[in-house]
Formats: C-alpha cells, structure tokens, sequence
C-alpha cells in the first residue's frame, strides 16, 4: 500500500477484480460456445457500424493475426459476416448477424447474472454509483486510459 494517500494502485485494484470476473465469465461462455475473445468481438461489432478486422483488432486491443481464427469460427457458425469493402476489395468489413446478436444477448444476460451476486453486496445507492463511475471511466478513449 501507498504510504501517501493509504490505497492500493489502481491496477491492482482492478487487475483482481477484472481477473476474478473473467474467470468467472468462462464456464457461462462455454456452456453458450463462445471463447472470450469471441464475446469481444460480437459486443465490439454491436457497438458502431461495420468495421475492417483491423479496425476491430485495434478496438479490442487483440493482435489481428491472433482474431483471425476467431473470425473464421464466427462466420463459419454464421454469427457474423465479413464481405469485401466495395472501396477497397482488400479490405473485408465485418458485421454481427441476427443469431449472432441473439447468441451474444443470451450470453450478456447469463454473464450479468452471475455479476449479480457480486453486485448485490452493495447497497443500492454504492451499486448505482459503483456502475455509473466504472460506465464513466470505460467510455473515456483508450488515450486518457493508458497515457500516450
């Protein structure tokens, strides 16, 4: 602990939690057929229009080589689309599909359960405030996240 200010850093506030609540995201996505990098992408792909899988690699943080496979497993599972941009046929612009919203819906809902028994420790008023803040801090681009 700092002796300045009496808290841990940040990260290691978070780095626990976030650890905590990947491992327990795991055995929900499994029982939906999903890794966790295939959640990530179908939540990324909801968020704005259809992106080149390097946009979308750059969005989730992920080396594109590494998605590649992910994408492949996505398409051929018919949760997603990837077709060759019109401007630039190089390029493929990726899109959810409708079962694939269904499947990522289903699974964000299992997953929001299980965070349920995390959340329910707070009162009401610590759980609005805890959500409002942690929805605050992760809007902000990845820049003032991370630093230059």
């Amino acid at each position: 602990m700092a002796e300045g200010n009496g808290r841990p850093d940040l990260a290691a506030m978070t780095g626990r939690l976030g650890r905590a609540l990947a491992a327990a995201e795991v055995p929900v996505l499994r029982a939906h057929g999903l890794s966790m990098w295939a959640y990530v992408v179908l939540l990324a792909l909801d968020e704005g229009p259809v992106r080149s899988q390097s946009a979308l690699a750059e969005a989730i943080h992920a080396d594109k080589t590494r998605i590649i496979g992910v994408l492949d497993d996505l398409q051929d599972r018919g949760l997603i689309e990837r077709v060759p941009d019109p401007g630039d046929r190089r390029v493929r612009l990726l899109s959810i599909t409708a079962e694939g919203r269904r499947l990522r819906d289903a699974a964000q809902a299992a997953v929001q359960e299980r965070e349920e028994r995390l959340l329910s420790r707070l009162t009401e008023e610590e759980r609005a405030t805890f959500l409002r803040v942690l929805q605050d801090l992760h809007a902000l681009p990845w820049e003032d996240l991370a630093g230059p």
